[in-house]
């Protein structure tokens, strides 16, 4: 038994089982989309402090031993 389907059904029933995936999936695409939202924001972080002036490593030592 061959099934026969065009382009457009094959676009619904892609859209229904996604839709339907995302129904029952709500928490874990939640999850999933904060973690994206914090290596975003992680890596923007990291960006603008590659743009500050370094510290050596002997000025850290020193702060260090202060306390």
């Amino acid at each position: 038994m061959q099934l026969n389907v065009n382009d457009q059904q094959l676009k619904n029933m892609l859209k229904q089982a996604l839709f339907e995936l995302m129904q029952e999936r709500q928490n874990e695409i939640a999850d999933l989309m904060w973690e994206v939202m914090e290596e975003k924001a992680l890596g923007r972080a990291i960006e603008e402090g590659r743009k500050d002036d370094f510290v050596s490593e002997e000025e850290i030592f020193a702060a260090l031993r202060e306390q």
